[in-house]
Formats: C-alpha cells, sequence, structure tokens
C-alpha cells in the first residue's frame, strides 16, 4: 500500500473544512495512559475551555467520542423514556435527523415546520409547547441544508415557563455565530469541530444543565445485571446505550474516573486545541472574522447575477446558499471546480438537492484569499460553461474585495 497523498483540497463547502494547522500538529502528539495525571489534567483542562466555549459555567461540560451525531445520539437517548414527548421544529434536513433520533429513543415525536429557507418565529415555537406539552424541546441553531440559523434567544424562557428541556444542536454555527448557553436558558447543547472550530470530525463536545444533569441520573443504569444504586431512581426505564449513557460518562469524567471507555486521546488534544485556537483569537473577533467572510462572498455571488437562497436576515454567517441558474449543470460546476481547481463547494438535501450550492466561509478557511480564491474559480467556471453570469469579468472578487476594504477603513 502507498502511503497517503491527498490532494490540495481547499474545502468551501458546508463542512467539513480544511483544519487549523495548529490542531493537526495536536493530534500527532504521542499518548500517555488514560488515568496518568497528565491525561485526567487535559481533561479538566478541556472542559473548563469548552465552558468558555459555550458560554457556560455548567460543570457537566465532556466530550463525547464520535462525530457531532454522537453527542446528539447521548443527550437524546439519555434523556427520552419509551412514550415521552418531544417537540422538533424542522427548517432543514437536521430537524428531521433530531425527530427520528427521538423517535428511535421509543418518543412521540411532534414536529413543526416552515418552508427551507425560513426559520421560526418565538410564538410558532410557543403555541406548539402550548399544545403538545412536550417533555424536550430540540432544535438546531445552524442548519446547512438550508444555511439558515434559527434565534434560540427567546426559547430558553419559553421552555422554563412550561416546564421543558430545552436542548440544541449547534455543531453547523458555533463559533461563527452568537451562541451564549446560560443567557439563552439552554439545558443541553452538543457541538462538533468539523465546522467554524476548525478542526475535524470525531469529536463531540456537549455542555449540560443540572436541571438535565438530575433528569438524566433518575434513569435506571444496569450493568452486568446489577443495579447501580448511584443512579436508578424511582422513575424511568434504562438508558438504551451503554457507549452514550450519559450518567456512567459523567463519572468518567467526574472526581471518580469510573472506568467507561478509553478516551480518544488524540481527538481529545485536538479538541483542546480547537478551543484554544477559539479563545486566543477571541469569541468575538472570530464571529466578526466569520460574518466579513460570509458577507464578502455573498456581496460576490451577488456581483456574479447569482441569486442567494433564503432569508438573508437569518443567514448564518459561515455559509451561503446560492441558487443554481435553470440552464446549468450544477453537477458539472462542481467536478470542474473539485477536479481542477481543487475547491470544494456543496449541494444539498431533500428539496434542495441539485437546486442550491452551499459554500463556506468556516473556520480556517474564513479568510480573505479563499473568499477570493473561490469567486475568481467559480467565475471561470461558469463563464467556461457560458453560465448566465453578469457585470464585467472579475466582479465577483472586486465586490468582495470592496467588503474587506470597507473593513479596513
Amino acid at each position: 500500500m502507498s502511503t497517503l497523498s491527498l490532494p490540495p483540497r481547499l474545502l468551501m463547502g458546508p463542512g467539513p473544512i480544511n483544519c487549523y494547522p495548529r490542531v493537526l500538529s495536536a493530534m500527532a502528539t504521542q499518548l500517555v495512559g488514560q488515568y496518568d495525571p497528565v491525561m485526567t489534567g487535559y481533561m479538566n483542562e478541556v472542559m473548563a475551555l469548552y465552558r468558555r466555549v459555550f458560554n457556560t459555567s455548567n460543570q457537566h461540560t465532556v466530550l463525547i467520542d464520535g462525530t457531532s451525531r454522537a453527542g446528539i445520539e447521548a443527550v437524546l437517548v439519555s434523556a427520552l423514556e419509551p412514550g415521552d414527548c418531544v417537540l422538533v421544529p424542522v427548517f432543514g434536513r437536521f430537524g428531521h435527523l433530531l425527530a427520528e433520533i427521538c423517535e428511535r429513543a421509543g418518543a412521540k415525536v411532534h414536529t413543526i415546520e416552515v418552508p427551507w429557507g425560513e426559520v421560526f418565529d418565538p410564538q410558532q415555537i410557543e403555541e406548539a409547547v402550548q399544545r403538545v406539552r412536550p417533555k424536550l424541546l430540540a432544535i438546531v441553531q445552524g442548519d446547512t441544508s438550508t444555511t439558515m440559523l434559527q434565534p434560540l434567544a427567546q426559547l430558553g424562557e419559553i421552555c422554563r415557563r412550561y416546564d421543558v428541556i430545552f436542548y440544541s444542536d449547534a455543531t453547523a454555527s458555533i463559533g461563527g455565530n452568537a451562541f451564549d448557553t446560560d443567557t439563552w436558558q439552554l439545558d443541553a447543547v452538543s457541538i462538533g469541530l468539523q465546522k467554524c472550530l476548525g478542526g475535524p470530525s470525531g469529536s463531540a463536545p456537549i455542555t449540560l444543565s443540572p436541571r438535565y444533569v438530575e433528569l438524566v441520573r433518575k434513569r435506571h443504569h444496569v450493568e452486568a445485571g446489577i443495579k447501580d444504586s448511584h443512579h436508578h431512581g424511582a422513575s424511568g426505564s434504562r438508558i438504551q446505550s451503554n457507549y452514550f449513557d450519559i450518567p456512567m460518562i459523567l463519572d468518567y469524567w467526574g472526581e471518580e474516573r469510573l472506568n467507561h471507555h478509553t478516551e480518544a486521546a488524540s481527538m481529545l488534544f485536538c479538541a483542546r486545541e480547537c478551543a484554544i485556537t477559539l479563545l486566543d483569537e477571541g469569541k468575538d473577533a472570530v464571529i466578526a472574522r466569520h460574518k466579513l467572510a460570509g458577507d464578502a462572498m455573498l456581496a460576490g455571488i451577488q456581483a456574479l447575477g447569482l441569486q442567494p437562497f433564503g432569508n438573508l436576515q437569518h443567514k448564518m454567517n459561515n455559509v451561503v446558499g446560492v441558487t443554481i441558474p435553470h440552464d446549468v449543470d450544477g453537477e458539472a460546476i462542481r467536478h470542474t471546480l473539485l477536479h481542477r481547481f481543487n475547491i470544494e463547494i456543496g449541494t444539498s438535501f431533500g428539496p434542495l438537492k441539485g437546486k442550491i450550492w452551499r459554500i463556506g466561509t468556516m473556520g480556517y478557511n474564513a479568510r480573505q484569499d479563499a473568499v477570493l480564491h473561490t469567486l475568481q474559480s467559480l467565475e471561470t467556471v461558469l463563464r467556461q460553461q457560458r453560465g448566465p453570469i453578469t457585470g464585467t469579468p472579475g466582479a465577483g472578487v472586486d465586490a468582495a474585495l470592496a467588503v474587506y476594504d470597507e473593513n479596513r477603513q
């Protein structure tokens, strides 16, 4: 077998993205034992770092070993018992994912929907909460399938008023858009590294409120046929997953260090570096950088005469949807960008499959040269394939440069 040799792709899709170089270096660090004081010290450090990433004081802020979907599943499977009522507002593909995971946990799932490209008004969600009376509200903050960002700030108060557990998947949005766990009164949040945090997929940071932890600790936990009195309560059934059993995972990360799994040390080092990179630059500065790159990409797309998708008032900073012109072969454009320019952009799912491109500006790639190179290459390919673009040659790059130049003033 030959040595790994990957093409030098510039990943400008909706994720994953190119990693920060320092994150890649951290993953190559040599290992120590999982209970070595050095290792447990780094685990404690990671918990403290991600409290700052999530803007929370939650003690229970840990990593789930696995992709971002592992974090979603751990939060939902540990909280939900068969027959529990869940409300999932769906405004894109990943709302449907949350609903499916809840259904697999045996919950009675109620969904409400808005057209793809829109988001929910808090009143719509409150009306559904009043009608459904769920145990848990599960909602995505940023759904890359539509590029929309759902406002969350008012939902926590609604959930507290109706005694609802409030969970959000912020994988695609955190780091590039504002997120405030405690102020927004979230009970559980899960994320991944492969978007604005500038890492690879493979570790899922989560943060859990005391209210959520109290709920899951009441669930039965059985190990080797013996009921553990530390976890069982008067109500509830056993958590159906061993790997995603959050009470067990919290004991592994807590002072007891009770054995549950062998921590994915290289991914922990990677997750640590993602958080440090974000905090060293400054959370507000990183959000501003993502907004600037996103604004420049949007301006360039519009200058080429291409139409952005969805309600731009609710667009994520870090990704833009572009309506594929009717007389253009969208997949042929993507193929040429990938194989001749080494640039990857995304298509979409479901009702938007083949109808929009999704162009991301995330993490390490939320920078001027990546934006300009992508716009210039996209324009070149469109002109070669006689796509219906307007403006003088270079109009997209010029518009993006104008956004960057205005920011410098």
